[in-house]
């Protein structure tokens, strides 16, 4: 899987102090940006697009989002793709990775319906990376869906990974010759967490225990569905890469001697849709298995709330990627409750997670008008945490290639935004370090190009190298001082200190 040689895989390292210190960037290594269709697309009912389940969540529940707004036009990269595409090329980047929509290419819902104007508008898009020489990396599913699925039930309905399956077929079927690159799903525990178990994104149903490991459960078979498609019908011939990714926090005990709960902590969560793909033995994590069994003892249940995989599921999904893609923002501070409060614990892993106070706050309040949720998971800057993923991946799943898919930071400072330029030269250096290590990295992806809609943080999460205005018609595209500065490394291929 691309494995370069040890001498590749070498950081230089010239320079007698630390402000001459430089770190070069081992051959092959990919630098990009990213996007994802919701949240940059637009035009929500042009052409014969179907309604999404963001749609129809931001139409009928707008108090649920921050700013109240929704993703009708955003950046308008619907209209815009080509004037996008001229940006990530004078920013020089080795790929963009952007995701595809669902009701835009089936809006019924099914693959019995393909839409045309869909299918132009993306082979458009991929025209205009492919005259730049920039690298595709699509995403299949980015957390939108038909709303004709949703209202099936959506990932709660065991029919769901079939409908997947048949809308990745479309996907391979139409674009696989010429994208060598594919993500199934992204960051499905960080879905399934915020539609189920947090309530605060669709379908917003708290079935916190029941309801987020159904949900992955059937993102994991969605998953493998995928992935053997692509593997029987489409490998042979095209030779891409299929992957999946996953989001993960860097965790640190409070009592610096209980490393027992950083590695609960990491496979409660990471562990939860990575183990099941890239460990040994496949299934979810046994640590997991045990501890939600227990518990779910306590509480009455008859068998466990976690859902059990058959043998031949095990055996479906086990090794079914051929990259992990890693999205990492911050990290938690862990600490392990009293076993005798099992049943009224707040989690099934038994932790209690805060931040450290000395860590850096990235975002500074904008008007007291801010997500909690990005508040509390995203914007504490913890390069060291990454550091610490990166190498139990590696020890964990036997060094897979990782590839970065987002890494990124919100800034309220706007288009001279130092903060940014910090971080990404901090979680660049643990990267480099990570790869002098032994880590199998082979790519780095900022989070993201351009100001978007943030979800349920509407537009007051800016992670955009690119400010946009919104208040502008024309969604006018102004680069900020990171991209100057990226735009150097990207250019030189080193990393100054």
């Amino acid at each position: 899987m691309f494995h370069l040689l040890l001498s590749l895989m070498t950081i230089t390292l010239v320079g007698c102090n630390n402000e001459n210190k430089i770190l070069t960037f081992p051959d092959g290594f990919l630098i990009g940006a990213a996007s994802s269709a919701y949240q940059v697309e637009g035009a929500w009912n042009v052409d014969d697009k179907g309604i999404s389940n963001w749609d129809h969540f931001v139409h009928h529940n707008p108090e649920r989002i921050v700013d109240g707004s929704n993703a009708d036009v955003t950046t308008d990269s619907y209209h815009r793709h080509e004037e996008d595409v001229n940006i990530l090329s004078d920013l020089g980047v080795d790929h963009y990775r952007f995701s595809m929509s669902w009701s835009r290419i089936l809006p019924k819902g099914h693959s019995g319906y393909v839409s045309k104007s869909a299918l132009r508008y993306y082979h458009s898009l991929l025209d205009e990376l492919d005259a730049k020489g920039i690298i595709p990396f699509v995403t299949i599913y980015h957390w939108d869906h038909p709303q004709s699925l949703e209202e099936a039930g959506g990932w709660l309905n065991d029919n769901m990974p079939q409908w997947f399956e048949d809308y990745a077929r479309v996907i391979f079927q139409n674009f696989a010759h010429r994208v060598k690159y594919f993500v199934t799903l992204n960051e499905l525990n960080i879905y399934c967490t915020m539609a189920y178990r947090r309530a605060e994104h669709p379908p917003a149903i708290k079935l916190n225990g029941t309801g987020d490991y159904q949900c992955l459960h059937n993102q994991l078979k969605a998953h493998a569905l995928a992935y053997h498609v692509y593997d029987e019908e489409f490998r042979k011939e095209f030779n891409g890469q299929l992957g999946i990714t996953t989001l993960c926090f860097g965790h640190f005990s409070k009592d610096t001697i209980d490393l027992a709960s950083e590695d609960l902590a990491y496979e409660f969560e990471c562990g939860w849709p990575s183990h099941p793909i890239f460990s040994e033995t496949g299934d979810y994590p046994e640590v997991m298995k045990k501890q939600v069994a227990l518990r779910s003892k306590a509480q009455g249940y008859k068998t466990s709330r976690l859902p059990v995989f058959s043998e031949d599921w095990v055996a479906r999904i086990k090794g079914t990627s051929d990259f992990f893609g890693l999205n990492y923002y911050s990290s938690r501070i862990v600490k392990r409750l009293s076993t005798s409060s099992r049943i009224n614990w707040p989690n099934d892993e038994g932790l209690e997670y805060t931040m450290d106070p000395k860590w850096v706050s990235a975002q500074r309040t904008k008007n007291n008008i801010q997500s909690k949720v990005i508040l509390q998971l995203i914007l504490k800057v913890v390069p060291e945490g990454l550091g610490k993923v990166l190498r139990k991946i590696r020890e964990k799943y036997n060094n897979p290639t990782v590839y970065i898919t987002e890494n990124g930071v919100s800034s309220s400072s706007g288009k001279n935004d130092d903060e940014r330029i910090n971080y990404l030269r901090s979680h660049l250096k643990v990267i480099l370090s990570a790869v002098n290590d032994g880590c199998n990295i082979k790519g780095y992806t900022y989070w993201s190009l351009l100001d978007s809609y943030e979800w349920e943080a509407g537009f007051t999460a800016q992670f955009g190298l690119m400010h946009v205005d919104f208040n502008d018609a024309n969604r006018t595209r102004t680069p900020k001082k990171s991209v100057h500065w990226l735009k150097n490394v990207i250019s030189t291929r080193k990393l100054f200190l």
